[in-house]
């Protein structure tokens, strides 16, 4: 099970922080990703880290803003967003893959609930 936190409200330029805890697998064992959705559009993949956390992934558009990071011991990952702005406003979802990064929602195995994040101009 994924449980995402830590969506809200910010206005363009502030800050926010995801947080995914796992529970019931072998976190350790599993790649990460950050996907976001916009209703009518297709889920894609913001950022990603490897088991270990040594390879991340980032899409352009947060490259330099977001920050993604994960903590085997706590079973929990985190998207750090810096510097937001009206266009990263979606429904943001936390996934998990055996291994290795994928960059593609059907290569994920689990998927959490999703978290609003919403950011006012």
């Amino acid at each position: 099970q994924l449980v995402e936190s830590g969506g809200g409200l910010v206005q363009a330029g502030g800050s926010l922080r995801l947080s995914c805890a796992a529970s019931g697998l072998a976190f350790g064992s599993y790649a990460m990703g950050w996907f976001r959705q916009v209703l009518g559009t297709e889920r894609e993949l913001v950022s990603a880290i490897s088991w270990s956390g040594g390879s991340t992934y980032y899409t352009d558009s947060v490259k330099g803003r977001f920050t993604i990071s994960r903590d085997n011991t706590g079973n929990t990952a985190y998207l750090q967003m810096n510097r937001l702005k009206p266009e990263d406003t979606a429904v943001y979802y936390c996934a998990v893959r055996p291994w290795a990064i994928a960059t593609t929602p059907d290569k994920f195995s689990f998927w959490g609930q999703g978290t609003q994040v919403t950011v006012s101009s």
